[in-house]
């Protein structure tokens, strides 16, 4: 890893896809293989596979696509989820462990606990959610190691 200056190490665009099961877990993947091939601390790393995985599950249950950002800085990761989908309506309520607002079918197929972004928020650093009804969803992810 390069000296802390703030030059950036690395960025990255993915796209994700709602309902794309089969592809699940495919963006928090890459993002963790480029973090630890850069040298990244693994429990960082760690973190911030956790926390994008998460948000990548939250799109393909409930958004139409997202546009995923990745800015790694020596001393900062950010990672951007910019989704096109239904919103979430009430923010605090969706940070409450357990809330969920999975289909049947998507709890049957193991997702859904409601879990998604309390566990975000524990791993990331900083969180910040911008979400409009109908419209879409922003989640920003901050690690520092």
């Amino acid at each position: 890893m390069t000296e802390p200056d703030g030059s950036i190490l690395l960025c990255a665009e993915y796209e994700v896809r709602g309902g794309d099961f089969s592809r699940a877990g495919e963006v928090s993947t890459d993002i963790k293989a480029r973090l630890k091939k850069i040298g990244f601390d693994p429990a960082l790393v760690r973190r911030v596979a956790i926390g994008s995985f998460e948000a990548e599950m939250n799109v393909i249950m409930h958004a139409r696509r997202a546009d995923v950002r990745l800015e790694v800085t020596p001393d900062l990761i950010y990672v951007e989820f910019d989704d096109v989908g239904k919103g979430i309506p009430d923010i605090d309520l969706a940070m409450q462990e357990g809330y969920s607002t999975s289909t049947p079918e998507m709890r049957r197929l193991g997702y859904g606990a409601g879990i998604g972004l309390p566990t975000i928020k524990r791993n990331a650093s900083r969180l910040l959610i911008d979400s409009k009804v109908a419209v879409g969803t922003v989640v920003k992810l901050f690690f520092t190691p």
